[in-house]
């Protein structure tokens, strides 16, 4: 669907044949809130001081007023769309001014999402920058409990973080793991009849509410799962102190040359094994650019520096090599 939209794109435009229209759909926004009050009627967040960034996009109109509803104080940012002004500076693509105000101590809970809505990050009263992951987890732990979990497991991509496999191992959860990209988690869920899957990023499907990404939702999900617990109190994981390095090649053809080489082949499988569960190394190239991503994850942040250094040297050099 993507490419035959992306041809269309790409040809020569032409005069219409006869003039379109254009068709007003009033009241969809309500119907939105609507719809979000229903799946979240039991969810009571009064006496909850609330601070929303939402991006100077979709979310500016409502995101506030839902959690208006359910009884937030709620206070927001970036909600003055001009139509340029979009994510500029602000929302979960650039979160700082978010964690800044929640670092003054006047809120309990910070969420951030991108111009388009479909993702969120929070952020809690330390300004600590919850990711995807551990709302996922948060999100598995609280749906499981509920009985409200179908299969009885989540889809996450390579990009997750290894602390989120051991707590869902420990839990009973299954996990399952897909190329970067929501498309990729969607076409799992459904394969697997599962409902929950996410990326690291705060793009959080639901499908018991919708077949795609949404931010305000995955918001209400977290605070919904945490009760009357504090963000900081959270413990449905333990993150791995995690290192990405891009290394850039010259053109796309030298990443497939260097992923071939035996020599990056050897140090990755040599990695691996020093870390013998318990954590990970993942060497891949970019879908986008040309660019090897070397991560690691290891239980100290010291053992992940040194890892990554050895990994990225050897990549350097199979790909000056083939220079």
């Amino acid at each position: 669907t993507e490419h035959a939209i992306e041809d269309e794109l790409d040809r020569p435009i032409s005069p219409p044949e006869r003039i379109g229209s254009v068709r007003r759909f009033q009241g969809a926004l309500e119907d939105y809130l609507r719809e979000l009050h229903a799946r979240f009627e039991g969810l009571d967040l009064r006496g909850r001081r609330v601070l929303l960034d939402c991006a100077n996009g979709a979310t500016f109109r409502a995101a506030p007023e839902i959690f208006g509803r359910l009884g937030a104080k709620v206070d927001v940012l970036a909600d003055r769309p001009d139509g340029r002004n979009i994510n500029a500076g602000c929302g979960s693509t650039h979160i700082e001014q978010l964690r800044e105000r929640m670092a003054a101590g006047a809120y309990d809970v910070g969420f951030a999402f991108d111009g388009d809505g479909d993702r969120v990050l929070a952020v809690d009263r330390s300004a600590t920058i919850v990711d995807g992951d551990e709302l996922i987890a948060l999100a598995a732990l609280h749906l499981r409990s509920r009985e409200r979990l179908p299969g009885g497991g989540v889809v996450v991509t390579v990009m997750t973080n290894y602390g989120f496999h051991t707590a869902m191992a420990a839990a009973g959860i299954d996990v399952a793991t897909t190329a970067v990209g929501d498309r990729y988690v969607l076409d799992e869920l459904r394969r697997r009849g599962w409902a929950l899957g996410g990326e690291q990023s705060g793009h959080i499907i639901d499908l018991s509410f919708a077949p795609s990404g949404d931010g305000i939702a995955s918001a209400l999900l977290t605070l919904e799962a945490l009760g009357t617990r504090d963000l900081r109190e959270r413990d449905a994981m333990e993150k791995l102190p995690q290192r990405l390095v891009n290394i850039r090649a010259a053109d796309r053809s030298s990443l497939a040359v260097a992923m071939d080489d035996p020599t990056v082949r050897a140090a990755i499988e040599r990695e691996h094994a020093g870390l013998d569960g318990r954590g990970r190394v993942l060497v891949r190239p970019s879908g986008t650019e040309p660019l090897i991503r070397v991560m690691v994850e290891a239980p100290s942040h010291e053992e992940t520096d040194e890892v990554c250094a050895r990994l990225t040297e050897i990549v350097q050099s199979a790909i000056a090599t083939r220079a």
